[in-house]
């Protein structure tokens, strides 16, 4: 075993970090005028400056900016993309669901009205802001799938007359990826992860049904999230690591959906061009580690067992104990750690602190530093 000298890293983290409150008061008043978008850019530098620090003062071997200049992890992307229009007069409503209860995301509906096309490097800047700001980890960018677009929006949402038939929308949405993929991978980008949750709820029967009642083919969904994601990284350029993770949700501590991997497992980890995945296992809706066996040899996991969605902090040796019965069913040389999900998806965050998201941070390098090296 050895540590690992290109992502996915042995102590890794998804992506998204808890806003500090200067940093969200920003963002209060510059949507009521107060201040202007070069003052609020001006808040949200400081802001990413300090938690760079943060995540190389603890040891990861990336980082990212928080996620800090969005407001949700997908839609700042996705409505930059030309031809995806907000539909106020239409509203969907995500069930989540915590230890606690019940509670209701409630956003506009996403509507394709025209071709899909990329005017601009969309994270560009970004980016660069993150890559001037690190000096010992590898600065990561994070994207929403494509497949996103198509499971979130459903049939119903994509302009027939635009697209009147899903091979020549999903071709355009894959080449829109791909000139994304290109432009960051010229700025300098050589770790890019899509985030995905449509192959995650597609394991619960319930979403499957949900899917279903918005037009979609749900048996075999997954094989068209996959050939459009490969499409979408067919063009990247050499040297750039790219891995994706699946999640069931994460909104304020609570989850979408439940269930093992195994439903779209075989073809997931059989022919899904990436280096690696990170896969939720905090918890008993998240399955066993069975869905394993079908990663092929050159492919790595990095399994989520750190929890984002409390501020209790694991034991390492329980981690340690959970890594080597995924040993079961895959190389101990082809694993990695990390928390299951991002700390704050949306702006509005998880329900714990600051100082124990860094204490679960921590947790994990050690923990992976002990294992690994």
């Amino acid at each position: 075993m050895s540590p690992r000298t290109t992502p996915p890293f042995r102590g890794d983290h998804v992506g998204s970090l808890l806003r500090p409150p200067a940093l969200l008061d920003a963002r209060k008043r510059f949507a009521t005028g107060e201040i202007t978008a070069q003052e609020l850019r001006t808040t949200e530098d400081q802001a990413i400056t300090d938690v760079v620090a943060m995540q190389e003062e603890i040891g990861l071997s990336s980082a990212t900016d928080g996620e800090f200049r969005r407001g949700s992890w997908h839609m700042d992307f996705l409505y930059q993309l030309g031809g995806i229009t907000r539909n106020d007069e239409s509203e969907l409503t995500v069930r989540f669901h915590n230890t606690e209860g019940d509670l209701e995301f409630t956003t506009p509906e996403m509507r394709v009205s025209g071709p899909i096309r990329l005017g601009r490097t969309i994270f560009g800047d970004d980016f660069t802001a993150l890559a001037e700001r690190t000096t010992t980890a590898t600065p990561k960018i994070t994207l929403p799938s494509p497949g996103m677009v198509e499971y979130r929006s459903g049939r119903a949402a994509i302009d027939e007359n635009v697209y009147p038939d899903l091979d020549t929308f999903r071709a355009d949405l894959g080449a829109a990826y791909a000139a994304e993929i290109r432009a960051l991978g010229e700025l300098g980008c050589r770790y890019l992860q899509l985030d995905d949750t449509s192959l995650a709820y597609l394991n619960d029967p319930e979403q499957r049904a949900r899917f279903a009642a918005r037009g979609g083919e749900p048996r075999t969904q997954h094989l068209r999230t996959i050939e459009l994601m490969n499409a979408a990284l067919a063009g990247r350029p050499e040297g750039m690591s790219v891995t994706t993770h699946m999640c069931r949700g994460n909104y304020r501590s609570s989850w979408a959906a439940e269930g093992s991997y195994d439903f779209v497992a075989e073809a997931l980890f059989g022919e899904l061009d990436v280096q690696g995945f990170f896969l939720e296992f905090d918890d008993e809706r998240s399955g066993g580690f069975e869905p394993l066996r079908f990663v092929p040899k050159d492919k790595v996991v990095v399994l989520g067992l750190v929890t984002t969605k409390s501020g209790e902090l694991e034991a390492k040796d329980d981690l340690k104990r959970r890594i080597e019965e995924a040993t079961r069913y895959i190389d101990i040389d082809q694993l990695c750690l990390s928390p299951q999900c991002g700390f704050a998806s949306t702006q509005e965050g998880n329900a714990l602190t600051v100082e124990q998201q860094v204490a679960k941070l921590r947790l994990v390098t050690e923990t992976a530093r002990e294992v690994w090296e």
